[in-house]
């Protein structure tokens, strides 16, 4: 089942693109704008004279193609969700959250600088003591 979902997810994702495409290769109302700048007149001659059609055709049925497609993968993942309950099978879950750190506790403490001790022999040894 993962596997279809992949599959239609990698769909999807294609589908979107074109349609991105497809929706800034078209004409504004106004004969402006993002259409003309983004290739409007390009696919008016790759298209012909009926570009707008084609175009307007390749938007509906790329966004019913999108939303349907969506949908089927929503509802994979539910069926995949509560057939993985239904097995007693683990589902993956997120780590749990860490408590919220308050400002103060977020900067890390250093310990107090020792002091500094001579390297120095002590002074009991016995030549110390002879002299």
């Amino acid at each position: 089942m993962s596997i279809l979902i992949n599959l239609a997810t990698v769909f999807l994702i294609l589908i979107s693109l074109f349609l991105i495409l497809v929706v800034l290769a078209q004409k504004a109302k106004s004969d402006g704008g993002m259409g003309a700048a983004m290739g409007g007149g390009m696919a008016e001659a790759a298209f012909g004279a009926d570009t707008s059609n084609v175009l307007t055709k390749a938007t509906i049925n790329a966004s019913i193609a999108f939303f349907v497609l969506s949908f089927l993968i929503y509802l994979g993942h539910v069926h995949q969700h509560k057939h993985a309950i239904a097995a007693g099978g683990a589902l993956p879950t997120l780590p749990a959250a860490l408590p919220p750190a308050s400002p103060a506790s977020s900067i890390p403490s250093s310990p107090a600088p020792a002091k500094a001790e001579s390297t120095q022999a002590p002074a009991s040894t016995p030549e110390s003591s002879k002299k």
